[in-house]
């Protein structure tokens, strides 16, 4: 291996062979490239969809109500359903185990105005669990907590958008802001990954909005994220039970879609991990239907290049060379050229993704890239397969009697 004659004589034939070795090199640099775009590009798609369901809780089931369209146990259609504080506590109250975290909420748009300054904006009343379902970042502050709800105290957490617009000098933390003519004390800057919509939000204490609207116990959403040791089957089976008791209490048939509408992402992740299965089953037999295209063309050329030098391996036999030193020198040859142009394909690979970067957002590819593992075993694949490629052909022709070999065209 570190017989330097043996290497000049590796570097002098690639030297004197530069279309056969740049032939041979490609077959590998492109494999690995094609390989490592694919799947980096796999990895992209995946990304975009896994996005889409992180601006707010994976494991969310959404609870609302809208006017009835079926007549139902003596009560006509058309009825507006209305939840209520005690739809919550009936619900959290029941199945605590199947329960992560809830929360209600009753929004109302309001103006808020701070010193000059004023807006319309949506005002959430809800309770501290709202920052886990929404996935909401505070970048000051706290949030709501259970003593602001249970003494309804009048404190306001406020989107980053919020702060933008009213308060654009200092920290707001501590300010007084006026909303719909009641003074409340900002506690808290959040950020959502929902965009400018979700941060021109502001969350008060549930209670405190209630109180605000004449004492009313009026829901408009309520929110649940489900143990994520349940099945997605589990999941599913407990929204719809969630949906049918809540059916039954407000007498709402059960054949009608609109009076309470449940909506559980359990059933829309089970169609994403699907659909996700499906591109990631794609980019991988097509990812490995090229890096088994590279192997195939690399045992084709080792075979050409070992049958050219048939003649030069009889001159060597002739003058006394040994069987397994014929053999090393064709596996050396062809572990050089493997390795180097492995390392330029995935060089090139990499840059490629690097640069596609997100470009590519608006045909749902985000931030596309490949793991080391999966590029390291699929360089080593190609490795180990340039050696074998090179050592059958080469352990034969190092058999033939040198005056065979000699006389070979």
């Amino acid at each position: 291996m570190f017989d330097l004659d043996r290497w000049r004589e590796i570097f002098e034939s690639i030297r004197s062979n530069i279309l056969r070795t740049v032939l041979s090199g490609f077959t590998v640099a492109l494999g690995l490239y094609i390989f490592i775009v694919l799947f980096g590009i796999g990895k992209g798609l995946q990304n975009a969809f896994t996005e889409g369901f992180a601006r707010d809780a994976t494991n969310l089931i959404t609870i609302f109500t809208r006017k009835t369209t079926i007549a139902y146990g003596g009560l006509q259609s058309d009825r507006q359903i209305v939840l209520k504080n005690e739809d919550f506590d009936q619900i959290t109250e029941k199945d605590t185990d199947k329960i992560e975290s809830a929360a209600p909420r009753y929004s109302a748009n309001m103006v808020v105005k701070y010193g000059k300054e004023s807006g319309n904006y949506q005002i959430s009343g809800s309770n501290p669990d709202e920052k886990i379902i929404e996935n909401r970042n505070l970048t000051e502050g706290r949030y709501l907590n259970l003593l602001d709800m249970k003494r309804k105290q009048n404190v306001a957490v406020i989107g980053r958008m919020v702060q933008r617009d009213l308060i654009k000098n200092g920290s707001p933390i501590g300010k007084d802001l006026d909303i719909n003519g009641t003074m409340f004390k900002v506690v808290g800057v959040f950020s959502d990954d929902g965009g400018d919509f979700d941060e021109r939000m502001i969350t008060i204490p549930i209670t405190t909005l209630q109180q605000l609207k004449k004492g009313s116990d009026t829901i408009s959403t309520i929110f649940l994220t489900y143990n994520t040791d349940l099945t997605p089957d589990q999941a599913i089976k407990y929204g719809e039970k969630v949906e049918k008791e809540l059916k039954a209490k407000h007498k709402v048939s059960p054949d009608d879609e609109n009076g309470v509408v449940v909506r559980n992402n359990a059933k829309n992740m089970g169609q994403t991990f699907q659909f996700l299965f499906i591109i990631t089953l794609i980019v991988g037999f097509i990812g490995m239907g090229t890096l088994l295209a590279g192997i195939i063309g690399i045992s084709n050329i080792m075979v050409y290049i070992v049958k050219e030098r048939t003649q030069e391996i009889g001159v060597r036999k002739a003058i006394g060379a040994k069987p397994q030193s014929i053999v090393a020198l064709i596996m050396q040859e062809s572990i050089v050229i493997t390795v180097v142009s492995g390392l330029i394909g995935v060089g090139l690979g990499i840059l490629t993704l690097y640069l596609i970067g997100d470009r590519l957002e608006k045909y749902f590819i985000m931030d596309p890239s490949v793991g080391w593992g999966l590029v390291l075993v699929a360089f080593i694949s190609l490795v180990i397969s340039g050696l074998v490629a090179g050592f059958v052909p080469a352990y034969r022709a190092s058999r033939i009697k040198p005056i065979e070999a000699l006389r070979s065209e």
